[in-house]
């Protein structure tokens, strides 16, 4: 319990460091929470600081999720579990930094290196299906809702024997359509922003 309890807390502090944040902080000199959506994460950087700004965030959420699910493996004798522990830790400190007054991102790219590691089939599945959702309506947050929703599909019909992961999965699943609920709203009155790529550079 106290190692669960370690690997929790380490993978949080790790998801606490806001990449968007210190990045668009570096460069354009303001947080990133001042613009656009107001979410700290790659989407909105990529629409306020530029593609350079977005792929810098993408590489830190990879990383430090990476990190975190690592020293979890390293810390506890059953990866698997490690993982779930570490990938929950990561979202919420992503989510809700410490560091950064709890306010942060949505935690989908967290979220989605978490499930690779979890269960590589079913995590590319997702974000194969995520993507093709994003790319054909330009939506992100669409692609990210429906595909949190499938993760959780997908958990239970390939993985109902295991409890842990089922577990797992739904926490992630509701974190991030939760994270989400001021996009569902403006999904259903049509004023949600679609994602361009010709704005920045």
């Amino acid at each position: 319990m106290i190692k669960n309890l370690i690997i929790l807390v380490i993978a949080y502090l790790l998801g606490s460091i806001n990449t968007s944040i210190i990045v668009s902080k570096i460069m354009i000199g303001d947080d990133i929470r001042n613009h656009g959506s107001g979410n700290a994460g790659a989407t909105n950087t990529l629409r306020t600081v530029g593609k350079k700004g977005a792929l810098l965030v993408v590489i830190g959420d990879i990383l430090k999720t990476v990190i975190a699910i690592l020293i979890a493996r390293l810390l506890h004798e059953d990866n698997a579990y490690a993982t779930y522990i570490a990938g929950i830790g990561a979202a919420l400190g992503h989510n809700f930094p410490l560091y950064f007054r709890f306010k942060g991102g949505k935690g989908i790219i967290v979220s989605t290196v978490s499930i690779l590691f979890a269960s590589p089939f079913i995590g590319l599945a997702v974000a194969l299906i995520a993507i093709g959702i994003m790319a054909i309506s330009r939506y992100v947050s669409l692609g990210s809702i429906l595909g949190a929703a499938l993760f959780f599909i997908l958990s239970v019909v390939f993985h109902h024997q295991d409890t842990n992961f089922v577990v797992f999965s739904g926490i992630l699943a509701l974190l991030a359509i939760y994270m989400h609920k001021s996009n569902i709203i403006r999904l259903i009155n049509k004023t949600e922003n679609k994602l361009s790529f010709g704005k920045k550079n």
